[in-house]
C-alpha cells in the first residue's frame, strides 16, 4: 500500500529472488488512498485463489486512511501466510507446532545461519535481545523448541551485559545502533545481528553508514561466528521467504491432488420407508455456500452469496478458466414417459452423488430452475426426490435468486414497448415522432447507439439527425407494426386461466386502440430461451436485440432492437445471466440456471452453467446434465403436460423422452455451445415399459392397475420396443448409451433383469438397475461406474441435420429418423410460415419441435414405437433471438390453469421458525 522507497526496495529484492529460482511473483500495488476495506478485499481474493501459494503484506502500510495492521496481517489465510505474521501461525509456533505453521522469515533465516555454523543448538544457553512480534518473540520460541535454554532481554532489562555474557548463542534485534558491546560477548559465542541502523559518517557520500545492533569491530574478536551488517541476516530473510513459499506449494500439492477437489461430503442417514421429500431435505444440514464454492475452485470475488445456501457465480470465472481442459459431458434423458414421469431428475442427482460422494470424482449437476406455476398448481417442485435431491428444496423451488422475475420484467417491457409504439405511430405525424425519438437537448440532437444501429439496418449511413430527408425520417420513425402479426405476449409466473385471452387498451387514454392479447407463463418467454443459450453477456445482448416481436405491414420482421429496448433488456438480465450455485443432499455441487419450456423451446439449463462446470471439474471430472421437456403451464398445449414428471441437469438432463429433450439438446444446444457430449444416460422404468406394451392408462392421482404392480414379463417385453427406439435415437448421434433402470418397490427381479438384457441387446453400452431414490448416491454407484467406462469409449458425435437444408426437409428428417413417421404434412398456416421465414432470412435456423411427450408420434394414445404415420404440422413459429423455429405438431388444446385443489392449499409458513410447511 502506498509508495515508500524502502518498501519498494525490499519488494524488488524479493521479486528478483523469486525470478531467479523460478517462482512466479507479482506485486499488487494499492494506492496510498486505499482503505482498510479495500486492502481486506484484496487479501480475501488472494486467500481464495488456488493458483497463489503464498503472499505477504509489505509493512508498514503507507496509506492516508487509518488501517489496523494487526487486522490486516490476521486476514491473511494461515496456509498462505509465508511471512508467518498471523496470530494463528504465531500461536502454533509458540506451542511448538513447527511442522504446521509458517515461521517469520528473519527468525527462520537466523536459525538456518546457526545451523550452518555446525554448532548444536540443543542444550546451549541462548539469549535473544528484543521482543518484537516479527523477530524477537518468534526467535525465542524457535530456539526453545530446538531445545536451547532461552532468555529474552529487552530495553528494560537491568543486567543486560551480564545476560549477554552468558550466551552461547546471541540473537540481537533491538533496533538500537551498536547497543551490544564486544566486551559483553562470551568468547566463542555465535552472534546473529538482525539490526539495521543508520549513524552519521562524514566519510560517506550520503553522510551516514549502516550498522547493526552489535558493535561489530570489537564483537568479531570474541565471537566464533558473527553476521555482518549489511549482508548477513537480510539476504537470509529473502531466501527464507522463498523457501516458505515453496513449502506452501508442497503442502498444497500434498493436500490437494492436482485436478481433485478437497470436498466435504454429507453422510446420509437412510430411513425405511423413505420419508417425504421435504423431511429428507431438512434431515441434512447444507454446507455454507461459500464453502461449496471454495471446494470446487471458485474464487471469493467470483461468488455472490444469496443467503447461506445459494449464490450467483460471476462469468469472470469462465474467463479465468478458459485455458483449463473440459471434463466429461453426460446428458440424462429417458424413454417416452407416463404422465407420472420416470425419474430423470432424481437419476441425475443420484448419479452425481454416486460419482462424487462415493467414487470421489469431480462432478457437477446442471439443472433447470422450476417455475412457480406448477409449484403452486398441480406438479409441485422439481428438486429431485427421496435421497437424491437438490437442497434446500424450498429455496430451489421458490424464487431462488429472482431470475424468473427478471425475465418477467424484461418480457413485459418488450410487450409494453410494442403496444406503445403502435399507439404513438397511430396518433402522431412523422415529424412529431422524430422530435420525440430524437429530442433536442440544449439545442443539440443526437442519435443513441441503438438508433444508429437502426439507421444502418435501413441503409441510412448518417449520424447527423438534421441530415435525414423526409423519406428517411419516415422509414426511421415508423415501424408500421401489423397488430395481426404480433407474436410477443405478456407473461407472469403463475397459472392464471383467466389471462389466456384478454383485451387490452380499453382505457379512454388509449384513444380506441385495443386488441386481443394473452398472458403466457414466464418460462415460455423467448427471453428464457435466450438466457439458456447465451454464452456470455454480449451474446445475450445480441440475441435479445434480434428477437422478432411482429412483422411490419410490409412483411418485414420487427425486432427488439427496432423498438430500442435491447440495452434495457440487457440491464434487467445482467444478474440473471449468472448461474446459481447450490448443492445436493450429499454435498456435491449443482448449478441451477434457466428453465426454458421444452415444447416451444429446447428445455435445457444454461450453456453458461455447463461451460463453467466443465472447466471446474477438470479433464477427469464429470458434468451431468438433465435435459428437460417441461409440460408446464402453456396457453395452447395439451392438458397432459400438466402432470408430474422429473426435471433436472451437467451431469445434465434432457427432458421427457429422448425423442424430444435429447434431440433438442444435441441439435440446438450443442450446436450453439460447441460442446460435445460423451455419454447418454437413458432412464427407463418397468412401469412405463409395461404401458408401452399395451398396459392400461396411467393416470396421475389414480392407483396403478394390477398390471403394473404384478409381474408381467410378456407385457414388459412388448413395451421394450420404445426403449429400443430411444436407444437407437441416442446412438444416431454417435454417443454411447447407458440405460438406468429406475427400480420401484413393485418391480420384480425378473422384470428388472429382462429390461437390462433387452437394453443391451438393443445396443446400449450397458444397462444397470438403480435405487438412488431410496439410497441416494449409494444406489447409483453401479450406474456411475458404467458411465465412467462409457465416457472412455469411442464417441463420434454428429448432428442429425445440416441447418442449411430447407425448413421442410429438416422437419421431415426429425419426424422420420427420430419419431418413426413415414412423412410430414404441413397444414396451410405452417406452409405460409415456411415461406415467410425463409423470405425473412430465418430458414437456416435449427428446428425445435413442439410435440406431445407421451408418444413418439403426435398422438399421445399411440404407445410403444409406432411407425408409418403422417406427422401433421399445424403451424410454425420463430424464436429468432434464441435461434430456432418451432413447428407445432398435432392437435392443440388448452392446458388447465389452477386445479380445484391446488398445491398451495397445503402450503404455509411457521410463524415461529419461519420454515415453509406443506410445500411437497
Amino acid at each position: 500500500v502506498g509508495n515508500r522507497d524502502d518498501s519498494n526496495l525490499y519488494i524488488n529484492m524479493k521479486l528478483k529472488a523469486a525470478a531467479e529460482i523460478g517462482i512466479s511473483a507479482n506485486h499488487i500495488k494499492l494506492p496510498n488512498t486505499a482503505t482498510e476495506a479495500e486492502v481486506l478485499k484484496c487479501i480475501a481474493s488472494l486467500n481464495g485463489d488456488p493458483a497463489v501459494h503464498g503472499f505477504i503484506v509489505q509493512l508498514p502500510l503507507d496509506s492516508d486512511k487509518p488501517i489496523n495492521t494487526e487486522k490486516i496481517t490476521n486476514a491473511v489465510a494461515p496456509e498462505k501466510d509465508v511471512d508467518g505474521l498471523s496470530s494463528i501461525n504465531a500461536g502454533k509456533l509458540s506451542r511448538g507446532d513447527l511442522g504446521d505453521c509458517f515461521i517469520p522469515c528473519t527468525p527462520k533465516g537466523c536459525m538456518e545461519l546457526i545451523r550452518q555454523t555446525g554448532v548444536q543448538v540443543a542444550g546451549k544457553r541462548a539469549v535473544v535481545v528484543g521482543r518484537s512480534k516479527i523477530v524477537g518473540a518468534p526467535m525465542h520460541d524457535l530456539l526453545l523448541w530446538n531445545h536451547a535454554t532461552v532468555t529474552t532481554c529487552h530495553s528494560k532489562t537491568l543486567t543486560l551485559a551480564e545476560e549477554v555474557a552468558k550466551a552461547d548463542i546471541l540473537v540481537v534485534a533491538a533496533g538500537k545502533a551498536e547497543m551490544v558491546k564486544g566486551e559483553w560477548i562470551k568468547p566463542g559465542a555465535v552472534v546473529i545481528d538482525c539490526g539495521i541502523n543508520h549513524v552519521p559518517d562524514s566519510t560517506k557520500a550520503s553522510g551516514k553508514r549502516v550498522v547493526g545492533d552489535v558493535a561489530y569491530s570489537t564483537a568479531k574478536e570474541k565471537a566464533s561466528y558473527i553476521t555482518p551488517v549489511p549482508g548477513g541476516v537480510g539476504p537470509m530473510t529473502v531466501a527464507m521467504l522463498m523457501q516458505s513459499t515453496v513449502e506452501s506449494a508442497q503442502r498444497f500439492l500434498e493436500k490437494f491432488q492436482p485436478g481433485k477437489w478437497n470436498i466435504q461430503y454429507n453422510q446420509l442417514t437412510l430411513k425405511v420407508p423413505v420419508p417425504s421429500d421435504i423431511e429428507v431435505s431438512r434431515s441434512c444440514i447444507p454446507k455454507p455456500i461459500d464453502q461449496v464454492a471454495k471446494e470446487v475452485g471458485l474464487l471469493p470475488e467470483e461468488v455472490e452469496p444469496y443467503g447461506q445456501t445459494k449464490a450467483k457465480v460471476q462469468l469472470s470465472a469462465l474467463q479465468r478458466l478458459q485455458d483449463h481442459p473440459d471434463g466429461k459431458y453426460v446428458v440424462v434423458t429417458g424413454i417416452t414417459p407416463t404422465p407420472l414421469g420416470e425419474g430423470k431428475s432424481t437419476t441425475t442427482i443420484g448419479l452425481v452423488q454416486a460419482l462424487g460422494a462415493h467414487l470421489h470424482q469431480n462432478v457437477f449437476a446442471c439443472v433447470r430452475q422450476p417455475s412457480q406455476g406448477p409449484t403452486f398448481g398441480i406438479k409441485g417442485g422439481a428438486a429431485g426426490g427421496g435421497y437424491s435431491q437438490v437442497i434446500p428444496m424450498e429455496e430451489f423451488n421458490l424464487h431462488l435468486t429472482g431470475d424468473i422475475h427478471a425475465i418477467t420484467a424484461a418480457n413485459n417491457l418488450v410487450a409494453a414497448a410494442v403496444d406503445a409504439r403502435i399507439f404513438h405511430e397511430l396518433t402522431q405525424t412523422d415529424q412529431a415522432l422524430y422530435n420525440r425519438l430524437v429530442p433536442s437537448v440544449n439545442g443539440v440532437r443526437k442519435f443513441s447507439d441503438i438508433q444508429v444501429r437502426r439507421l444502418r439496418k435501413l441503409g441510412i449511413n448518417k449520424t447527423d439527425p438534421e441530415a435525414l430527408t423526409k423519406e428517411e425520417v419516415n422509414v426511421f420513425v415508423r415501424l408500421d407494426i401489423d397488430p395481426a402479426t404480433i407474436t410477443w405476449q405478456r407473461v407472469l409466473d403463475t397459472n392464471d386461466r383467466f389471462l389466456r385471452r384478454i383485451t387490452i387498451g380499453q382505457s379512454p387514454t388509449e384513444k380506441g386502440f385495443s386488441r386481443t392479447a394473452q398472458f403466457d407463463i414466464t418460462v415460455a418467454s423467448e427471453i428464457m430461451a435466450v438466457l439458456a443459450l447465451a454464452d456470455g453477456l454480449d451474446d445475450m445482448r445480441t440475441r435479445l436485440g434480434r428477437m422478432v416481436v411482429a412483422s411490419s405491414k410490409r412483411g418485414e420482421p420487427v425486432t427488439a432492437d427496432d423498438l430500442g429496448v435491447t440495452g434495457a433488456l440487457a440491464v434487467l438480465m445482467k444478474d440473471a445471466v449468472k448461474p446459481n450455485l447450490m448443492q445436493t443432499l450429499e454435498g456435491t455441487p449443482v448449478f441451477v440456471h434457466a428453465g426454458p419450456f421444452a415444447n416451444i423451446a429446447h428445455g435445457n439449463s444454461s450453456v453458461l452453467a455447463d461451460k463453467i462446470a466443465l472447466k471446474l471439474v477438470g479433464k477427469d471430472g464429470f458434468v451431468g446434465k438433465c435435459v428437460l421437456f417441461s409440460g408446464r403451464e402453456m396457453p395452447f398445449y395439451r392438458s397432459a403436460f400438466s402432470h408430474k414428471f422429473s426435471s433436472s441437469s451437467p451431469v445434465t438432463e434432457a427432458g421427457f423422452g429422448a425423442d424430444i429433450g435429447m434431440e433438442k439438446f444435441f441439435n440446438i444446444k450443442c450446436r450453439y455451445s460447441g460442446l460435445r457430449p460423451h455419454v447418454v444416460v437413458l432412464v427407463a422404468t418397468v412401469r412405463a415399459l409395461k404401458m408401452h406394451g399395451g398396459g392400461p392408462a396411467v393416470i396421475a392421482g389414480v392407483p396403478l392397475p394390477k398390471e403394473y404392480t404384478e409381474e408381467n414379463l410378456q407385457l414388459l417385453a412388448q413395451g421394450c420396443s420404445n426403449l429400443s427406439k430411444q436407444i437407437q435415437n441416442a446412438r444416431m448421434f454417435g454417443v454411447p448409451v447407458v440405460v438406468a433402470v429406475n427400480a420401484f418397490k413393485t418391480d420384480t427381479k425378473a422384470e428388472l433383469a429382462l429390461v437390462v438384457q433387452l437394453a443391451k441387446e438393443a445396443g446400449a453400452f450397458d444397462a444397470v438397475e438403480c435405487t438412488h431414490w431410496a439410497e441416494g448416491g449409494k444406489g447409483a454407484v453401479t450406474l456411475a461406474r458404467a458411465v465412467q467406462r462409457a465416457s472412455q469409449a469411442p464417441s463420434n458425435f454428429r448432428f442429425l441435420y445440416n441447418v442449411e437444408l430447407p425448413v421442410t426437409d429438416k422437419i421431415r428428417l426429425i419426424a422420420q429418423q427420430i419419431y418413426g413417421a413415414s412423412d410430414i404434412e404441413l397444414l396451410p398456416e405452417a406452409q405460409e410460415k415456411v415461406t415467410l421465414y425463409t423470405k425473412q432470412g430465418f430458414g437456416n435456423l435449427p428446428i425445435c419441435m413442439a410435440k406431445t411427450h407421451l408418444s413418439l408420434s403426435h398422438d399421445p394414445e399411440q404407445k410403444g414405437a409406432p411407425t408409418g404415420f403422417i406427422l401433421p404440422i399445424r403451424d410454425i413459429r420463430a424464436s429468432v433471438g434464441a435461434g430456432f423455429l418451432y413447428p407445432l405438431v398435432g392437435t392443440m388444446s388448452t392446458m388447465p390453469g389452477l386445479p380445484t385443489r391446488p398445491c398451495f392449499f397445503d402450503i404455509d409458513l411457521d410463524p415461529v421458525s419461519g420454515e415453509v410447511n406443506g410445500l411437497f
